[in-house]
C-alpha cells in the first residue's frame, strides 16, 4: 500500500474520499463535527502540497434519492467555519456541471461533491458510476475508515482507476488494528460490552486466542452467566447463542485464558432511566434486571488492566445513555486512560465516555469506524483497503 507522501498530489486534482457523515440537529446545522476535525491533518496536507482537492462523502440514508434534508451544504459550511477555507459545494456528484467545476479548480481550492447516496450506483458497487467519479481526479485517497468495510463504488472501485493511498486518518488505523491483531505487547487484554452476544461473538472468537484477558460486560455479560448456569432475572438474553457462550468459555480455558465476567451488578426492577435498583449477585433475583457491572466487578477489571502493555476496548459496560448505569462505562475509561498500555478504543460509547470524562487525549488511538472496526477485529478483509493494497 503506497504512503500519501508517495503520490505526486502537486497541483493535481486530488479525489478524497472522507467520511463527514455527520448527525444534523433539528435546524439541519452539525451538531458533531468529530468526523470532519479528524479528516484536517489529510486536508492540511494536500492544501500546502496546493493540490486541487475535490471532497466526496456520504451523509445518512437517501436511498438513491435525493432528499433535500441530507444535502451536503451544512457540512461544507462547517468545514469553512473550522478552517477559515472557502468551500465549494457542488450541485451533484457526476455530470457535465461537476466535471466543469473540478477543471476549473484552482490549486489549494476545495469543492465538496453532493451526497453520492443520493444515486443508487453508489451502493451498488456500479463500475460505470466509479469510473465517472475517478474521471473527476488524477489521484484518489481514500480517509474514510468507517465505510471500508463497504463494497461501495467511491470506496472499493474508484482505486482500480487512479493512483491512490490512504490519508492519515485511515493510515493511523491500519496501523492501530496491524499492532493489536498481530503484533501487540502482553498483557494484552480486551474489553468488550454492548448489547448482543451476536454483534460480539465472531470478534470474541477471534481475539480470544491473542490476548491474554478477556473482560465483559454490558448485556451481552447476561448470556454469557446464564450459559454458567447463573440466576440472571429478567436481564437480556440471547437463548439461542447459550451454546456458543459455552463452547467459547471451554474454549478460553483450554487456551489458559481469562475470561472475566460480572461479579455483581446494578439490578433494576424496570428498563428505564429512572428505575430503583440494588447492588447484587453474582446472582440476580427474578423480576430484576442487570443493567450495569457492579462495584466488585469495576473492582476486579480495574486491577485485571493494571499490568496491561495493549488495551483494546469496544462497547460500553451497562446502559451508558442513564447517568445512573453509566459508573462501570466511567470506571473503565478512567482505567484505560490512566494506564501506560498501548490503547485502542472504538464504538460509539465507549468514545462518549471518554468525551465525557475529557480522556480522550489518555488514549493512544480512538477508531472513527464502529462497523469497520468490528469486520476488521473479527478478522475480516476490508474491500476498501483491499482496493489500495492492490495498487
Amino acid at each position: 500500500m503506497r504512503h500519501l507522501k508517495d503520490l505526486d498530489v502537486h497541483e493535481k486534482r486530488v479525489l478524497v474520499r472522507v467520511d463527514f457523515n455527520v448527525p444534523l440537529d433539528e435546524r439541519g446545522k452539525v451538531s458533531s463535527d468529530a468526523r470532519i476535525k479528524a479528516a484536517l491533518p489529510t486536508l492540511n496536507y494536500l492544501r500546502e502540497q496546493d493540490a486541487r482537492i475535490i471532497l466526496m462523502s456520504h451523509l445518512g440514508r437517501p436511498k438513491g434519492m435525493a432528499v433535500p434534508s441530507l444535502r451536503m451544504g451544512p457540512v461544507g459550511q462547517r468545514l469553512a467555519e473550522l478552517t477559515g477555507w472557502e468551500v465549494v459545494c457542488a450541485p451533484d456528484c457526476v455530470g457535465e456541471e461537476v466535471e466543469a467545476l473540478t477543471q476549473s479548480l484552482l490549486p489549494g481550492h476545495i469543492l465538496l461533491l453532493e451526497n453520492l447516496r443520493f444515486h443508487r450506483e453508489e451502493t451498488a458497487g456500479d463500475p460505470a458510476f466509479a469510473r465517472a467519479l475517478a474521471s473527476l481526479g488524477e489521484v484518489y485517497v481514500n480517509d474514510a475508515f468507517g465505510t471500508c468495510h463497504r463494497a461501495h463504488a467511491s470506496v472499493a472501485l474508484v482505486p482500480r482507476y487512479l493512483p491512490s493511498a490512504p490519508g492519515f486518518l485511515l493510515e493511523s488505523e491500519i496501523q492501530a488494528f496491524q499492532k493489536i491483531l498481530h503484533d501487540p505487547d502482553h498483557p494484552y487484554i480486551a474489553i468488550l460490552g454492548g448489547a448482543k452476544v451476536s454483534d460480539k461473538l465472531p470478534v470474541l472468537t477471534n481475539l480470544l486466542p491473542r490476548v491474554d484477558r478477556l473482560l465483559i460486560g454490558g448485556a451481552m455479560a447476561y448470556t454469557f452467566l446464564a450459559a454458567k448456569g447463573i440466576e440472571v432475572g429478567n436481564s437480556r438474553i440471547e437463548e439461542d447463542l447459550i451454546p456458543s457462550a459455552k463452547l467459547l468459555l471451554q474454549s478460553a480455558e483450554n487456551l489458559g485464558k481469562q475470561l472475566l465476567l460480572p461479579v455483581d451488578h446494578l439490578a433494576a426492577v424496570h428498563f428505564d432511566a429512572h428505575s430503583p435498583y440494588e447492588i447484587t449477585g453474582p446472582d440476580i433475583p427474578r423480576g430484576r434486571m442487570g443493567l450495569d457491572i457492579g462495584p466488585r466487578t469495576r473492582a476486579i477489571y480495574q486491577e485485571a488492566l493494571s499490568d496491561a502493555k495493549t488495551i483494546l476496548w469496544n462497547g460500553p459496560m451497562g446502559v451508558f445513555e442513564w447517568p445512573e448505569f453509566r459508573r462501570g462505562t466511567e470506571a473503565l475509561a478512567k482505567a484505560v486512560a490512566s494506564s501506560t498500555a498501548y490503547s485502542v478504543v472504538g464504538g460509539g460509547d465507549s468514545v462518549a465516555a471518554l468525551e465525557l470524562l475529557g480522556l480522550q487525549a489518555n488514549i493512544s488511538h480512538i477508531s472513527t469506524g464502529g462497523g469497520a472496526s468490528l469486520e476488521l477485529l473479527e478478522g475480516k478483509t476490508l474491500p476498501g483497503l483491499q482496493a489500495l493494497e492492490s495498487q
